[in-house]
This record gives structure tokens, C-alpha cells and sequence, in this order.
């Protein structure tokens, strides 16, 4: 005899879709450029939306159950690297449980009184390919960089959207750097942190300590979280050692 919903549960058809290890996991903000406008984002780039995005990270990193080794940021995009999967790798439930819980950190971080979206998805590497990656990711940051600061100059000097959407598209970056100079800003010299994004990891600290019962000094290890805003570049031979302590 079938139970009721047996031949339902059947339809679940990426219900048991498994990922193996170390795996990326991608979010991205949905429809953020409403809530840039919302926000009242200055522009071409806001630190504190940057600093919500960086607390994102933190509680990702220090609270969400998914033990990441470090997660990476810009814009409203985050990577998360993972070498121990939770929920024995199930896609569904990575995707899912992730987007919602950056959608939360988002939206107390921020204080806004309506709903956010992130959609999430799955990037499994191996190990030797965390670099190129990231080298990837760091790369679009770049474009993203550039991108903005284009965009806001011509709609200062008095171009529509769309106007400067067909002004740039398929522009060259250095063609855009160069009109950026043209204008007085040197993108090369802009925050780091709009430039190559912010990195969040931990990091062991030994802490010196004093035991009374046994009246002799301690030291004891700790995991803590820490934010980098000033990255190297991932493809020089700086952020090689970099990413590779990271990974150590």
C-alpha cells in the first residue's frame, strides 16, 4: 500500500543534487539597483553599503552553521569558500539556507523596513583553482570599478541611462580609464576596496593568560575575524601568497 504523498515526494527532483567539496558558493543581490535608490546610495561607490556587505560576510563567517574559510565581496556580489559542506552537500538546501541567511544579515545590518533578495549558486574546484578564481572575481571587481565611475560621470554631465549605457557598451576598460583621467580621476588611485574588493577571514591569535590554580603564565590559541580592505592584487605574485594563506 502507497502512503499518501509518497509518489508526490517522487517530483522533488533535485531534491538529493549533491555537491562535493571545496565548493564556492556565489550571491548575488536581486534588483539592488531599486534599493540603491531606496538606500540613497551615494555614488559611484558607498562605503556603508560596503560595510553592510563586509558584516554580511562576518556573520556568514561567524555564525551561519556553514563554517566558510574566508568569504570575498564587491558590489552586492559575495563568494564564499567552503572545504566542509553542510547538509552532506545537498545543492538545494546550500543554495537556499544561503541566499536567505545573507537576505537576513542584509536587511538587520541595513535597517530597512521591506524585503531583499539574494539568489545563490554552486561552484565546486578543486583546490588549485581557488587562485584562478579568484583572480576571476577580482577581475570583475576591476570592470565593475570602472564601470560605475563611467556611468556616474556621464549622467553628471547630463546624459540619460540609457544614453550612457549605449556611450559605453562594449568600451574597452583602458579606453574607460582613460576617459575617467580625462576627467581628473585617476581610477589607479581610488580606494582600494572599490578597486579589488574586501576580503573577510579568521585567523588564529595566541592570547597570554594566567592560570591561579596552577600559578603559571598560559597561552591559549583562538580563531577570530578579520577584514581586509586593502587586497592585493590575486594574479600578482603577493596575492599568490596571499591566497595561499587563506588556504593554509
Amino acid at each position: 500500500m502507497r502512503l499518501p504523498g509518497e509518489d508526490i515526494k517522487k517530483r522533488e527532483i533535485y531534491g538529493d543534487l549533491r555537491a562535493i567539496a571545496p565548493v564556492f558558493i556565489r550571491l548575488d543581490g536581486r534588483s539592488f539597483h531599486r534599493l540603491a535608490k531606496d538606500l540613497e546610495l551615494k555614488k559611484p561607490f558607498d562605503e556603508e553599503f560596503s560595510s553592510i556587505m563586509e558584516g554580511v560576510c562576518t556573520h556568514f563567517m561567524r555564525e551561519s552553521g556553514f563554517s566558510p574559510l574566508f568569504a570575498y565581496t564587491f558590489s552586492d556580489e559575495i563568494n564564499i569558500y567552503l572545504k566542509i559542506l553542510p547538509f552532506n552537500g545537498r545543492i538545494e538546501k546550500l543554495d537556499a539556507v544561503s541566499a536567505s541567511y545573507a537576505a537576513s544579515a542584509f536587511t538587520i545590518l541595513s535597517r530597512i523596513d521591506h524585503p531583499v533578495a539574494f539568489d545563490s549558486r554552486i561552484i565546486p574546484l578543486h583546490e588549485d583553482q581557488v587562485r584562478s578564481y579568484l583572480i576571476w572575481r577580482q577581475n570583475e571587481a576591476w570592470r565593475n570599478h570602472i564601470n560605475s565611475y563611467s556611468q556616474h560621470a556621464l549622467l553628471l554631465e547630463g546624459y540619460s541611462s540609457s544614453q550612457t549605457a549605449e556611450m559605453l557598451f562594449g568600451i574597452p576598460a583602458n579606453k574607460l580609464h582613460d576617459m575617467m583621467f580625462s576627467r581628473g580621476i585617476n581610477l589607479a588611485k581610488t580606494p582600494p576596496w572599490q578597486r579589488r574588493g574586501i576580503m573577510v577571514a579568521s585567523k588564529s591569535i595566541q592570547k597570554q593568560g594566567y592560570n591561579k590554580k596552577t600559578k603559571t603564565e598560559t597561552i591559549t590559541t583562538r580563531n577570530t575575524i578579520y577584514s581586509n580592505r586593502d587586497l592585493p592584487l590575486f594574479s600578482s605574485e603577493e596575492g599568490e601568497v596571499y591566497i595561499n594563506s587563506l588556504l593554509a
